[in-house]
């Protein structure tokens, strides 16, 4: 029987599969054979059956380096419900009390153990040393091995000492496992683990069932994420965000939106995050709201979309967080949010590492923004840094290639870039490239005189726009390189200078603009319905008639643009809009409106979207239940902002939202009537009832000179909380 038919049938008896994927049979042959072996293969490419099958052959015991716990419980999990025996695989971390490690060191003395998952820490723990030199190791497992290199998304200094603890225990084949690595990360994790003659397998970073986009992060946020999922409902995904607080609040979000969602991140006691994450490939929650410690390692091929709230660090951390969707094959939908102060931030936590440290951090987080920003096939961009080319100029799954722009010729732009790199003597970073062709006389330049070469400012003339895209889609096309060792030094290829003494047509697309101040401000919306609009604000000028009340009193006008966006064709639809709360849909003209708008969209077959409205999370409602029964307690106002530790413009705020965005009705008058003269109180009144819009601005200007601006604000509360409902 040959050693390829041996093992497929191990495969089959072990795993139940009938063949292998990909590199995995020449990998596992590679590593039994006795050599050392790098992995470079993408989430969901079948990296760990690499070393858990030929553990299961192999006499001694293999010990898996992985730097999460939860991976190795998932993992352990797995091998254990594939064998007869408890114990075949174990794992040693700071979770397990004495009785349990003695246990796992008898399986493993007893021979019995063939798989050992331990964490770098606990590796380098001298009883655990003491203990592994007495036992045969089969081969030493190095998963997640970016964490080797501080070019890699999650730089674990512990991962350094790996090398040192092997020679200690007892040498043995290294097998080198991650599913993202640049061409310096893959020398930095074999030079550091001193395996550089290791059999190099590097699979496709192509997963062509994965869908990506990059949207403008506005104020919209939380309601954009809210509609995507109602939109996708019952399907698992993971929104990624960067800090621990946004991880909670947007949970609480999406809790208070019928989302079945839990939060995960490291803060989390450890047997909650353990819950969450069974509840998770249990489906008991269908969306994760996590920091990127969730999801390595978790064999869930069926989250159908990872959500980016905001622009991760590195495109190696998007690579393997994007990763996660679509394992089966089947849809994955991958979207991030990109916002240019996301960006400054990130930039800004940076002050105060080591300077090394920071400009290797900012490098990449300007990989990251040109991905964000660029025009161009986003599967294209993201394969380039990779090192793999993608021969295709459309991939049929992103944003870009779905909605093309227009290109342009840049052949005179190229070749105006590439006499500029060489006459700088290809030493320079591309942010300086283009401040040297646009000609802007900065520190850096006026330092090394380059003001002084003929080609500075030889791009001047054109729109500053160009230069980035330029640069970019040089680099894809093998005109540039960028020696990323050498802090991303732009290098001019021997097909660009060919281009320099022969060019010809060179197409490129201009970046994505992500303009801060064209975000969609609160409430307003570019979905609005013009015609639906005037018929209702028609409708509310003849109940304003009618009532003898306001316009504003009867529907605010942002109340009736949610109506002319959100179609609400019930009194419990219109609940969600903005403004409008159970009072409200009590009021005799409630129906009135709900039956235009639905005669309106059955004539004019309008397909809706159900409740898109974003409720506050739990928290917000608890402060406003407090105000409210503070204030039916007759608690002084001042007081009640003093007791939620606010001050008095907040509380105003607070009480604003109650009556003008919730709809509900408060009774202020033992605190006005403590603070105010009745006739000032009328007098104010007086102006809201006869006001057209009840615009405080307005109100202000006319008022102003008699009354303070609290005062104002607290007779327009009593004076909605009163009329409108």
């Amino acid at each position: 029987m040959t050693a390829k038919k041996n093992l497929t049938e191990a495969l089959k008896r072990y795993f139940g599969f009938d063949t292998f994927k990909g590199d995995q049979e020449a990998i596992i042959e590679n590593l039994l054979a006795g050599n050392d072996t790098f992995v470079l293969m993408p989430t969901g490419g079948g990296k760990s059956l690499c070393y858990q099958l030929p553990s299961l052959l192999m006499d001694g015991v293999a010990i898996v380096i992985s730097p999460l716990i939860a991976l190795m419980k998932n993992q352990v999990d797995f091998i254990t419900h594939l064998n007869e025996h408890e114990g075949v695989a174990h794992y040693l971390n700071s979770s397990l009390n004495k009785a349990a490690i003695d246990q796992v060191k008898a399986d493993i003395k007893s021979g019995l153990t063939k798989l050992l998952y331990v964490a770098p820490e606990s590796l380098t723990k001298e009883d655990n040393v003491e203990f592994l030199k007495s036992v045969k190791v089969s081969f030493y497992a190095v998963d997640e091995a970016h964490c080797i290199s501080e070019w890699g998304h999650d730089f674990r200094p512990e991962y350094r000492r790996i090398r040192p603890i092997i020679n200690e225990i007892g040498v043995a084949p290294v097998i080198a496992l991650t599913a993202t690595a640049t061409d310096k990360v893959r020398t930095d994790i074999k030079k550091n683990l001193g395996i550089l003659d290791a059999a190099e397998f590097k699979s496709s970073f192509n997963r062509p069932n994965l869908y990506y986009e990059v949207r403008p992060k506005t104020k919209d946020i939380d309601k954009d994420i809210v509609r995507f999922i109602k939109q996708h409902p019952g399907k698992s995904g993971i929104i990624y965000c960067l800090s621990r607080k946004k991880v909670e609040d947007l949970a609480d979000v999406l809790r208070a939106n019928d989302i079945k969602a839990a939060c995960y991140h490291a803060g989390l006691e450890s047997a909650l995050r353990s819950q969450t994450q069974d509840d998770f490939l249990m489906e008991k929650i269908d969306v994760i709201v996590a920091t990127i410690a969730f999801g390595m390692g978790i064999d869930k091929p069926d989250v159908r979309f990872v959500i980016h709230y905001d622009i991760p660090k590195s495109l190696e951390g998007y690579y393997q967080e994007t990763g996660r969707a679509g394992r089966d094959g089947g849809e994955g939908l991958c979207i991030a949010f990109y916002s240019y102060k996301d960006l400054q931030k990130l930039d800004k936590f940076m002050e105060g590492k080591p300077v090394a440290e920071q400009d290797i951090g900012r490098q990449l987080l300007q990989e990251t923004a040109a991905y964000a920003e660029t025009s161009v096939c986003r599967r294209k961009m993201l394969l380039h840094y990779f090192g793999e080319q993608y021969p295709k100029d459309n991939c049929g799954n992103c944003d870009n290639c779905l909605h093309p722009v227009t290109k342009i010729e840049a052949r005179d732009q190229l070749v105006t870039a590439l006499k500029a790199i060489i006459a700088i003597k290809e030493n320079f970073r591309s942010d300086y490239v283009i401040d040297f062709i646009t000609g802007r006389e900065t520190d850096e330049i006026m330092a090394h005189h380059h003001d002084e070469l003929e080609e500075f400012g030889s791009g001047e003339d054109d729109n500053p726009k160009i230069w980035n895209p330029v640069i970019r889609q040089a680099l894809i096309a093998g005109y540039l390189k960028k020696e990323v060792e050498n802090y991303g030094l732009l290098k001019v290829t021997a097909a660009g200078k060919r281009f320099i003494n022969n060019p010809h047509s060179f197409m490129v697309v201009e970046d994505h603009e992500f303009n801060e101040e064209e975000e969609v401000a609160d409430g307003g919306t570019s979905a609005l319905d013009l015609t639906l609009s005037s018929m209702l604000q028609d409708l509310r000028r003849k109940w304003s008639r009618k009532l003898e009340r306001p316009p504003y009193v009867i529907f605010q006008d942002v109340s009736i643009e949610q109506m002319a966006t959100e179609y609400p064709v019930t009194l419990e639809e219109l609940k969600n809009i903005q403004g409008v709360g159970d009072g409200k849909t009590r009021q005799p003209y409630a129906k009135d409106f709900v039956n235009l708008i639905k005669k309106y969209c059955e004539e004019n077959n309008i397909e809706r979207q159900a409740d898109l409205r974003v409720r506050t999370k739990a928290k917000d409602s608890m402060r406003k239940l407090k105000i409210i029964q503070n204030i039916d307690r007759h608690i002084a106002l001042d007081d009640i902002a003093n007791a939620l530790g606010i001050d008095f413009e907040e509380l105003l705020d607070e009480l604003e939202g109650i009556v003008l965005y919730s709809g509900n009705r408060i009774n202020i008058d033992y605190f006005l009537d403590d603070i105010m003269d009745p006739d000032d109180i009328d007098d104010i009144y007086g102006y809201f009832a006869e006001s057209e819009t009840g615009d405080l601005k307005a109100a202000y200007e006319e008022l102003g000179g008699d009354y303070e601006e609290d005062e104002i604000r607290l007779v327009r509360i009593k004076f909605i909380s009163e009329m409108a409902n």
